[in-house]
């Protein structure tokens, strides 16, 4: 066991849409509630979401992986493609390793579904490097046909869920949907939509899964 007075050290997995910066400024409330309980390590998706023919779009808009032929990613999207997935996980991969140990990780929409992916592969002895425990904000699970080996095992890693009641990006059924795949996890569920929920009624939430995660670590 680690000394457990030191900060969780957490890899934050942004959005589709987002980067490493983005996924700072969208935490700022998440991080202000756990800043005593998490180091976070922010990462930027090494895929560049290209833009559409009817948008003027400067932004530094990146994805773990493409859904569509076009280089698009649709949550609900059925498909053979899983374009650029394995050049995140070696970009996560080379993350982890620098910043090493990594306790947990932390991933948000498509950023939440690429950690169950990599729970799964971790679970299976397929990654040569270790987190202890999971956070996914508004996860679902991929329906990209190469991820489906991935879902047909129960996960025993901790884990907490948090889902919002209003969320029309990634719904609430969506997450659910997910946890199914778990078996030692805990759930936020909010009233609100596709955000990092942050009031205080949910620190306690995040503190008791924290604080239970630095035992283990």
């Amino acid at each position: 066991m680690s000394n457990n007075t030191r900060p969780l050290r957490v890899l934050m997995i942004h959005g589709y849409r987002q980067n490493a910066s983005s996924c700072r400024e969208k935490s700022g409330a998440f991080r202000k509630l756990t800043k005593r309980h998490i180091d976070p390590v922010f990462i930027s998706a090494p895929l560049v979401v290209p833009s559409k023919p009817d948008e003027a779009n400067s932004a530094d808009e990146r994805g773990w992986w493409f859904s569509g032929a076009d280089d698009s990613f649709s949550a609900g999207q059925q498909s053979e493609l899983c374009r650029g997935f394995e050049a995140s996980l070696a970009t996560v991969r080379a993350a982890a390793l620098e910043h090493a140990p990594i306790d947990g990780v932390l991933g948000f929409s498509q950023g939440a579904a690429l950690v169950g992916l990599l729970c799964a592969l971790q679970q299976r002895g397929e990654l040569d490097w270790t987190f202890r425990f999971a956070i996914l904000v508004a996860g679902f699970r991929s329906r990209s046909m190469p991820h489906a080996k991935l879902y047909e095992e129960s996960i025993t890693l901790p884990t907490l869920h948090v889902f919002g009641d209003t969320d029309r990006v990634i719904p609430k059924e969506m997450s659910e949907d997910l946890l199914k795949c778990y078996t030692d996890a805990a759930v936020l569920n909010h009233s609100g939509g596709h955000h990092i929920p942050a009031t205080s009624k949910d620190k306690g939430v995040y503190l008791e899964f924290l604080d239970r995660m630095r035992l283990q670590c």
